[in-house]
């Protein structure tokens, strides 16, 4: 087989065979396929799609371009969840201590943000001496007591896929259905999880702008995961207004936090609750009462022992930016409108993201809410606050957020739902 009858087979609309698909993956993960190469292979996916069969084989094969982890010796039954990414989802941290404070086991792999939205691995990076990076004999130490550990993916799982997300970022190939279906549930499968609940976002914040191509998404990856064992279910949320109140890493952080001590936004609150009854349904704890896990405190408990289990102090100071910059309403009504693209974009600028992989993002850095859709806001009165450590940027994200808000004068204001669907 060679790369280029690969690429044109793809290029013309034609379905590739599994053993071209088993080639090019295995190839390319050796270095025996140039990064231009598999650059156009994944430009013509992009541009004519994969059917079914291929998205199998292709998940198929990048799982098996790496190790596979087994948690077969733990007490407990495992569950995981994954997200396509949004605008101040913080939602795996108060989400990975309540489950496992529910009796399951919670191997959260998870990664860094790109572009506007943000990475579970940077947001708590912000607190001092947590570490992303473990062994697999400290993941499973962390996964026995107290049950939920959140790091990196190690070198090993899915290697193929690792490669090939770095390629898609910087090649415009990243918003691929197949490519995204594949390499979630690729790394997910590869994690050895005995169950999985998907939170597939739609609206200007998520990768799906349109809920029906997020509908497909979820319904193929939801596919994957019961073919290969791993009983799997997805929620499709919203994604046009950021959740909670803030976007940004140590910001987003103390926002958890209050969610654990029995508080927090009210939207954050009830994801948190209905993703924890999903990955608990998918371990088969049925009986467990996640929202009494909340305010009785066992969920905190569990957070801050999983903290310092990484390294972490969950009693230190988060960052804070030197500078602040208050965003004004420029008039009074009802607030209609808060775009969450807009925010995420205004965030990434002010330095909570990073443009590439390897550029460093700052701890303190965000945007702060203070008033969301359905609220009335008054002239001249905090809309947002921006927060950076390098005040040349406050510029550059006012005007990302110059067509974020809407305020109506007097509206009757009908909120979307948060959870539009389940799939599975």
């Amino acid at each position: 087989m060679d790369a280029i009858s690969v690429i044109r087979a793809k290029r013309d609309s034609e379905e590739l065979t599994g053993d071209q698909i088993d080639w090019i993956i295995d190839a390319y993960t050796r270095g025996a396929v140039a990064d231009e190469q598999m650059s156009a292979l994944a430009m013509a996916v992009y541009l004519n799609g994969m059917s079914r069969e291929e998205i199998a084989r292709w998940t198929a094969a990048m799982i098996n371009s790496g190790e596979r982890m087994d948690f077969g010796s733990l007490p407990r039954p495992t569950t995981d969840k994954h997200s396509t990414g949004g605008v101040g989802d913080k939602i795996t941290l108060p989400l990975a201590p309540l489950v496992a404070a529910c009796g399951a086991a919670v191997p959260q792999l998870s990664g860094r943000g790109l572009g506007h939205t943000g990475g579970t691995l940077d947001k708590l990076e912000s607190i001092p001496g947590w570490r992303a990076s473990l062994t697999n004999a400290e993941m499973m130490a962390v996964l026995r007591d107290p049950g939920a550990v959140i790091c990196a993916a190690g070198e090993g799982l899915a290697p193929a896929d690792k490669r090939l997300y770095a390629l898609r970022d910087v090649t415009g190939t990243v918003e691929s259905l197949p490519l995204i279906a594949s390499s979630i549930m690729s790394k997910k499968i590869a994690e050895g999880t005995g169950s999985l609940v998907l939170d597939v976002k739609t609206g200007s914040g998520a990768f799906m702008k349109n809920a029906a191509d997020a509908r497909e998404l979820a319904a193929t990856m939801v596919e994957l995961g019961n073919d290969h064992g791993v009983r799997t279910v997805a929620l499709l949320t919203d994604m046009s207004t950021p959740l909670g109140r803030t976007a940004g890493n140590a910001l987003e952080v103390r926002e958890s936090v209050e969610v654990l001590a029995g508080g927090g936004p009210a939207d954050v609150v009830e994801l948190t609750l209905a993703l924890a009854r999903e990955m608990l349904a998918g371990a088969g704890l049925t009986d467990a009462d996640p929202a009494k896990a909340l305010s009785d405190g066992s969920a905190m408990d569990v957070w801050r022992r999983m903290i310092t289990a990484q390294g972490g102090d969950p009693d230190a100071a988060l960052p804070r930016a030197r500078e602040t910059h208050t965003v004004q309403a420029a008039s009074s009504g009802v607030l209609t409108r808060l775009d969450a693209y807009a925010v995420g974009l205004a965030a990434w600028r002010l330095g909570a993201g990073r443009a590439r992989k390897e550029d460093p993002v700052q701890a303190g850095a965000g945007v702060e809410l203070h008033a969301r859709p359905g609220d009335r806001v008054r002239a001249g009165a905090p809309l947002l606050t921006l927060h950076t450590d390098t005040p040349d940027a406050f510029p550059h994200a006012e005007e990302a957020l110059k067509d974020a808000c809407e305020i109506a004068p007097s509206a009757s204001y009908t909120p979307t739902p948060l959870i539009l669907d389940r799939i599975g």
